[in-house]
């Protein structure tokens, strides 16, 4: 790679970290989707599968942030990320018992867990502003909220319709992240 100082970051490790990290949150759609349609449907086998498909993917994306941040700081995005699951399944499981008070409840978990969320990258990221991180989780949430809504509603062409937003969206969370820490560890890009 003739031309690039020691900082530049080197295009395949940045592409690779991209690639990772879109994987990963890819992987946090599709398996708490199985969860919501399972809920939907009574299908409690599928499921605790589904479930534990979350919670393994969970660790993977924070496990994914300690070579630069450490241990303990892995430890916290996969409590925040954790949460983020236990308010999306509160919602979930609300809105199959058609409870308006559950279902608010839940929606307060989830804004209280999208500010823990936004301040954790906020603190241990100078190029994560907090209200930038704040909007973006904002905005998957409610992707999170109207495909509960819909599977609920069995409207599963609205669904479907959802789907690429809700991933393109994902994506822009990954890549975010990642350009993020290109920006601060350059120097783990060279």
């Amino acid at each position: 790679h003739e031309g690039s100082s020691v900082s530049d970051p080197h295009p395949v490790t940045v592409a690779d970290l991209q690639a990772v990290l879109r994987d990963e949150w890819s992987r946090h759609l599709f398996w708490i989707r199985n969860v919501v349609l399972d809920n939907a449907k009574n299908d409690l086998r599928s499921r605790d599968f589904a479930e534990k498909a979350v919670a393994t993917n969970a660790r993977d994306i924070a496990r994914t942030f300690a070579p630069f941040y450490g241990e303990r700081a892995s430890d916290q995005l996969h409590t925040l990320l954790t949460k983020h699951y236990e308010a999306v399944k509160a919602y979930s499981l609300a809105t199959v018992a058609d409870s308006m008070q559950q279902q608010a409840a839940a929606k307060a978990q989830l804004a209280s867990n999208i500010d823990q969320i936004a301040s954790f990258f906020s603190e241990i990221n100078p190029y994560l502003p907090k209200e930038a991180v704040r909007t973006l989780f904002a905005t998957h949430v409610d992707h999170h909220v109207a495909q509960i809504n819909k599977f609920q509603d069995k409207d599963y062409t609205g669904e479907e319709e959802n789907w690429p937003t809700m991933e393109h969206h994902i994506y822009l969370i990954a890549d975010t992240l990642a350009a993020a820490l290109v920006k601060q560890f350059p120097n783990k890009f060279s």
